[in-house]
């Protein structure tokens, strides 16, 4: 029997158009009505059956026309290109929410809401994230360039620090909140201007979220 089971630990940054800390985080509507999205993934230590995925990334540009459970979205993964031809195809599983107990991660749930999912993309995915410093860079040659830096306090400028825990979140425990600004090419249009962003490590298996 083909083992499918999986499990990543790394650390994600993601980035969308909602105010600063977004509502949906919260199952509230999405700040401007719609949802764009960029999500970037590097994963330190992961598997997919026997295998290893440890030390490649992964990213995905997305948009829905109103929000993430009405459906409607579309959807570009990207893969790293230093992955070969299993590597690839796992990280793909994953992403597309196989392999996976129904409602346990954020890969499974939003690959209920896609109307088109487009040709995955196999390119360079530049990727530097600091939990910690709430900053980040993502940059896909001819598709994505995106970064995330922290919030500042609008009067005295500096660093404003703050968290969203959720226990029983099928994405993250714990995320620092922050700000980017991204543009990325190609069938998928997401053009974000000092936006939501979040930084956070990440722990799961095909069964949902380590809390």
């Amino acid at each position: 029997m083909t083992d499918t089971s999986w499990t990543i630990k790394g650390r994600e940054f993601v980035h969308c158009n909602c105010a600063y800390g977004c509502p949906c985080q919260f199952n509230a509507l999405p700040t401007y009505g719609d949802c764009k999205a960029v999500l970037s993934v590097a994963i330190d230590e992961g598997r997919h059956g026997d295998v290893d995925l440890s030390g490649l990334n992964m990213a995905a540009i997305m948009a829905w026309p109103g929000a993430v459970h009405q459906g409607g979205g579309h959807i570009v993964p990207i893969v790293d290109e230093r992955a070969d031809a299993k590597q690839r195809e796992a990280l793909l599983r994953i992403m597309s929410g196989q392999d996976t107990v129904p409602g346990a991660t954020v890969f499974q749930v939003f690959s209920t809401t896609y109307e088109k999912v487009h040709d995955p993309v196999v390119a360079p995915i530049e990727l530097d994230i600091d939990i910690d410093g709430r900053s980040a860079r993502l940059h896909i040659p001819g598709w994505v360039d995106a970064r995330g830096e922290p919030i500042r306090n609008a009067v005295t400028g500096a660093e404003s620090r703050a968290r969203i825990n959720l226990p029983n979140g099928f994405e993250y425990d714990v995320a620092e909140q922050g700000r980017g600004w991204a543009r990325t090419s190609g069938p998928v249009d997401v053009q974000l201007e000092d936006s939501h962003a979040h930084f956070a490590e990440l722990n799961m298996t095909e069964s949902g979220v380590v809390h």
